[in-house]
């Protein structure tokens, strides 16, 4: 899955389409009094959908994201059976339009294949159970079939616009207000480590005064390709404004952080980068942490330029 939102907001998103989609279909089951064994069990598939979405509720943060993603792929196959053994055409019908809310979800949070995979999925599954049950007019699965497409359609063209807010033009990295989001959400996670880094590069204006703004244009790609490239799992670099970056490692101590910028610093050794290093103190926010980022930041530059220093809590 593809960072389009955080774990945070994925889990409970979905915790609330689970919790949505059980309340349907518990009330769907109860419109009526016939065929009452068919109904139970569409009660019945409503009351674990709404078991699911309040236990995702409580522990989905903690879950990976490729559970959430096979939750998904479950709710699939649990939509496509209460479609398929309900009691009358109607509450089929119903059922099937709960499909929209996966069409939904995985155009929010997943990348472009296993959201067309999960829309298939679905399109696909809550169709064939209509058609198999014979007294659901086929007009219907269509029709459905193209709100559900139209509704992920729409989803993915927003996310995709809002992802591009967050984005660097140039470089193609997260930009301030992206860097600042996901700071934000790691921050409020107090139970992990985390580190956060500020790297310059050093004597950017004179570059662009003496070759042009191409040419400064060209070295902070050059710079940005090769440093995504290197960039362990988790980590986050970001274009943090002109010639400065911004780099987020959950997980790794102060010590481990400024090795890993020595090591992204080495990888371009015809370019001069002063850069700062802290890790997460208890209790600080997410402007205390880049504070003391810049604050090592500037004891390099005042020091001579071309290091890398990590800002300690009792410095």
């Amino acid at each position: 899955m593809r960072d389009l939102a955080s774990p945070r907001a994925m889990a409970h998103t979905l915790a609330l389409f689970f919790v949505a989609g059980g309340a349907a279909a518990v009330l769907a089951a109860g419109g009526g009094a016939d065929q009452p064994g068919r109904r139970w069990v569409v009660a019945g598939a409503g009351l674990l959908a709404l078991t699911v979405g309040s236990a995702l509720f409580r522990w989905g943060v903690a879950l990976p994201r490729v559970v959430l993603g096979g939750l998904v792929t479950v709710g699939c196959a649990l939509i496509s059976l209460v479609v398929l053994v309900s009691p009358d055409p109607t509450t089929a019908v119903v059922c099937a339009s709960i499909s929209a809310f996966v069409g939904v979800m995985a155009c929010f949070f997943a990348d472009h294949r296993v959201a067309v995979g999960h829309v298939v999925t679905a399109v696909g599954g809550t169709s064939a159970a209509l058609l198999l049950r014979g007294d659901a007019p086929a007009a219907c699965a269509g029709a459905l079939a193209v709100v559900v497409v139209t509704l992920a359609v729409v989803t993915r063209t927003l996310v995709l616009r809002a992802s591009d807010a967050g984005s660097d033009a140039l470089t193609g990295l997260a930009n301030r207000r992206g860097f600042d989001e996901a700071l934000d959400e790691h921050t409020r996670r107090s139970d992990v480590r985390l580190a956060a880094g500020l790297l310059d590069l050093d004597h950017f204006k004179q570059i662009n005064d003496t070759d042009g703004h191409e040419a400064g244009d060209r070295l902070l790609r050059r710079v940005a390709d090769c440093w995504r490239q290197a960039l362990p799992t988790g980590a986050m670099l970001a274009r943090h404004g002109g010639d400065e970056f911004a780099l987020l490692m959950p997980g790794l101590s102060g010590p481990e952080a400024l090795a890993l910028v020595q090591h992204l610093c080495s990888l371009v050794p015809d370019v001069s980068v002063s850069a700062g290093v802290t890790e997460r103190c208890s209790g600080d926010t997410a402007a205390q942490l880049m504070r003391r980022a810049d604050l090592a930041l500037y004891q390099v530059k005042a020091a001579g330029r071309g290091a890398a220093a990590l800002h300690t809590a009792d410095a």
